[in-house]
């Protein structure tokens, strides 16, 4: 199995921390083809570095899909581009949000997001919403900046063990969900330390992939993920024009 890791944003550490997570849980037979886009925000921290993301992350998605990869994760919990990837891509792609809901759902009836920024927490209430989990989820804030995480000096692990440790004694939380790709690597030593399942959606999105690539399941092509018609695009934009897809 081939299964492209993409982060839909320009900082290659966060692309590297990604991409050993998605390893270390990957099948004996799966490769992890990581990438990181070449156009766009450092990090993605709300809707306009989101939208300013898309073109570099359909970039990777495009080459990837020329090249044999038989599954994709888009490496951001905004589930950054994850529609438009699905309407490009021959090939099953999967978000870490939705992917992290879903496990966690498996595993506990309440659980509690945690993310870094207030203006991510409001996205990821709509996307907890939009799959299904409003009901079930909470969203909590970090006050962390994303490349925070990648700095040990920043304080940024204290904050992030407060709001787990407010999420288990106020929300009632039977699980914690890391909200974003930059806390990859914290999912087994915080599981650890607090003793409730915490759930990686990296780790989460590829066992996803395999599932999918051992079933021969792919994206649908009928309706809402159709190939996107061919047109005129204008401008920088024209290398985009679904005709040269």
């Amino acid at each position: 199995m081939r299964i492209l890791v993409v982060n839909p944003n320009t900082t290659r550490s966060m692309t590297e921390k990604a991409a050993e997570a998605a390893r270390a849980v990957a099948g004996p037979g799966t490769e992890i083809i990581a990438a990181t886009s070449q156009m766009g925000p450092a990090s993605i921290e709300g809707h306009y570095d989101g939208a300013l993301a898309l073109p570099g992350l359909l970039a990777e998605i495009k080459k990837a899909d020329a090249t044999g990869a038989q599954a994709a994760v888009i490496a951001c919990f905004d589930d950054t581009g994850l529609d438009a990837a699905r309407s490009l891509a021959g090939f099953p792609v999967l978000g870490l949000c939705e992917s992290a809901l879903v496990t966690a759902g498996f595993l506990a009836q309440r659980f509690t997001v945690v993310t870094t920024l207030e203006r991510s927490r409001v996205l990821l209430e709509n996307l907890s919403r939009h799959y299904g989990f409003g009901g079930r989820a909470k969203v909590r804030a970090a006050d962390i900046p994303v490349l925070e995480l990648e700095d040990p000096a920043s304080g940024a692990l204290g904050k992030l063990r407060r709001q787990i440790e407010m999420a288990l004694v106020e929300d009632g939380a039977e699980a914690i969900v890391l909200g974003c790709a930059g806390m990859a690597d914290l999912a087994y030593s915080l599981q650890e330390e607090y003793g409730v399942p915490v759930i990686d959606g990296v780790s989460a999105a590829v066992k996803q992939a395999e599932a999918l690539i051992a079933q021969r399941l792919t994206t649908s092509k009928r309706g809402s993920y159709a190939t996107p018609l061919a047109k005129v695009y204008a401008g920088a934009m024209g290398a985009f024009a679904p005709a040269a897809v």
